[in-house]
């Protein structure tokens, strides 16, 4: 595999590799069981790219990571306010981890966020998500605990802000 990471917007036929993608990486990593209810929000791939910009990430023309981002309007935001961007989702294929897949998806939508005028990027993300967490404070995320939140009672997460 070569080592350059390409992001584009996802295309009609990159939709199922997102969804199994988004899935896959999230129960690699223990976060989720096929029993979740969240399973079906993560695999709705075409749901999230009707409601937002879902990107992939290509290596050797394989997609091998996802994000989607979640520009103004966009009913998928959850943190985000006036002047600020938000994404979701990030997922890598666990065969594709440590090459810069994530690194490369979240460049892009501080990319996004220029394009938009937007001034910062709010995310949040599972306490248990260590690895990602060191990927967001590497690109420039602090914590903003004051914008932490819980969706179902037992899981709590925790939100990030970057400037743009």
């Amino acid at each position: 595999m070569s080592d350059q990471v390409q992001v584009r917007l996802a295309e009609p036929g990159d939709l199922a590799a997102v969804g199994d993608i988004t899935v896959r990486g999230y129960g690699h990593d223990g976060y989720i069981t096929d029993e979740d209810d969240y399973v079906h929000e993560l695999a709705d791939s075409a749901g999230r790219a009707a409601a937002a910009e879902v990107y992939v990430a290509l290596r050797d023309g394989k997609v091998v990571g996802t994000v989607t981002f979640c520009p103004p309007g966009s009913p998928l935001r959850e943190l985000s306010r006036d002047g600020e961007g938000e994404f979701r989702m990030l997922a890598v294929d666990p065969e594709a981890r440590r090459l810069g897949v994530g690194g490369a998806l979240v460049r892009h939508c501080f990319d996004r966020c220029a394009q938009l005028d937007l001034t910062s990027m709010v995310i949040c993300s599972m306490t248990t998500m260590t690895t990602a967490h060191a990927l967001y404070a590497a690109i420039g995320f602090e914590r903003d605990p004051a914008l932490d939140w819980q969706p179902v009672p037992g899981v709590t997460l925790w939100a990030f802000r970057a400037s743009v």
